[in-house]
């Protein structure tokens, strides 16, 4: 895709949601860190459910130590790998506490030493939290990166090198929510929505459906 043709593929995207925010529902950094954690392989839907609950109890990390690893697995059990990420969160809250008084830190090597936290978390907490114009690429910004030649890579993190490369600077910020929202809402793997999609004429996807 040509620079002139990703300056105009993102402007559509803007057009189209001019404020995106993330689906996760959160209060604060630490909130946010905890259902980012809780969303690896589960819906949005699903964590909100269960931090509905959760962060009434435990909104903070001083509450989640209090709530303890088995209140708190009784908390999320309805989300996969519930057992491993509970265990994470409260390895991390303990971490937080202990070397950032309780704070998040705004910095990608303290994010990534703290337990169940990747890159991708990494980045996802760095954009929504702190405003830092970062991409986490999931599933579907790797897939709509890919299928519309806007930033094609074999790996997560190619793609997002190449993302960060061509995305016109006044775009970055809200980038990663842009291209997430698309591949759910639009861009889907199985059924996309190609009739309706703001972004259609400056695809490279070959195999566009008509309807």
């Amino acid at each position: 895709m040509t620079p002139a043709a990703c300056a105009q593929f993102y402007a559509a995207l803007a057009a189209a949601n001019p404020a995106p925010r993330s689906e996760l529902e959160y209060h604060s950094p630490y909130q946010l860190l905890v259902a980012v954690i809780l969303s690896a392989q589960a819906t949005d839907k699903s964590v909100n459910l269960a931090t509905a609950g959760l962060f009434r109890v435990a909104p903070d990390p001083a509450s989640m130590l209090a709530l303890g690893l088995a209140g708190l697995r009784r908390r999320i059990r309805t989300i996969g790998l519930f057992n491993a990420k509970a265990r994470h969160i409260i390895a991390a809250t303990r971490m937080l506490i202990e070397r950032h008084g309780g704070e998040v830190p705004s910095d990608r090597a303290s994010l990534e030493a703290l337990p169940g936290v990747g890159r991708k978390t990494a980045n996802v907490v760095l954009n929504a939290a702190f405003g830092a114009a970062t991409i986490a690429v999931d599933t579907h910004i790797f897939r709509v990166a890919n299928r519309t030649g806007l930033a094609p890579g074999r790996t997560p993190r190619a793609v997002e090198d190449r993302l960060l490369a061509v995305t016109p600077a006044r775009f970055r910020q809200h980038a990663h929510h842009w291209l997430l929202l698309h591949g759910r809402y639009t861009c889907k793997a199985r059924r996309p929505g190609c009739p309706r999609c703001p972004v259609r004429r400056w695809c490279a996807w070959p195999d566009k459906v008509s309807a």
